[in-house]
């Protein structure tokens, strides 16, 4: 039996490292954790290898800009999915082996600009999940709440709370997520410097 099993989820949640909405992490050692509301948390893991990592996107696809990366490809589901099982197979997983835990989609805010992201973002996970042959063992999608998930990569064990969404909570995330989607837009300042 491995020490995370005889841990509560509170002792594991102060041990998390906390992904934003757009990040991703690739973990052995440590847990990870998310604060999901129409947003989706997918963890890939394989078992053998005592590897796995959690992504949290806000939209199914990106939009194409040119060859110009935009704060929607860094925020979508398809660049978050492939950057995490490229990261899990260059870290040693086994593609064959590689499971998928999925969680959030909910609906914590009214209004048109927020009818069916949850649901398309679901859609996407598992049409996504599916096409690459990664079963999806346990997942909870869609509902009022918006959702705590933690993640214990090395044994890939998951953790979902949901939460009535109140005021407070979705004021939250969508600071979370707009923070996020600001710092992708600042820029560093341009160099004129030319190396040869």
């Amino acid at each position: 039996m491995s020490s995370w099993q005889t841990m509560s989820a509170q002792e594991i949640e102060r041990l998390a490292r906390n992904i934003a909405p757009g990040g991703w992490l690739v973990e052995r050692e440590r847990p990870l954790s998310t604060l999901l509301g129409s947003c989706v948390a997918v963890c890939l893991y394989d078992e053998a290898a005592r590897i796995g990592g959690m992504n949290h996107f806000m939209l199914p696809t990106m939009r194409r800009n040119g060859a110009q990366m935009d704060v929607d490809n860094l925020l979508s589901g398809d660049y978050a999915m492939e950057v995490l099982l490229n990261a899990l197979l260059a870290k040693g997983a086994a593609r064959h082996r590689i499971k998928a835990k999925a969680f959030g989609a909910g609906t914590i805010l009214t209004g048109a600009a927020s009818l069916g992201i949850g649901i398309r973002n679901a859609d996407f996970a598992r049409k996504w999940l599916s096409t690459e042959g990664i079963p999806l063992v346990a997942s909870d999608f869609l509902g009022p709440w918006s959702r705590k998930v933690l993640f214990v990569p090395e044994v890939g064990d998951a953790y979902c709370r949901r939460m009535p969404t109140s005021l407070a909570t979705a004021q939250e995330i969508a600071r979370e997520e707009a923070a996020y989607a600001e710092s992708l837009q600042r820029r560093p300042p341009s160099s004129n410097v030319e190396l040869f």
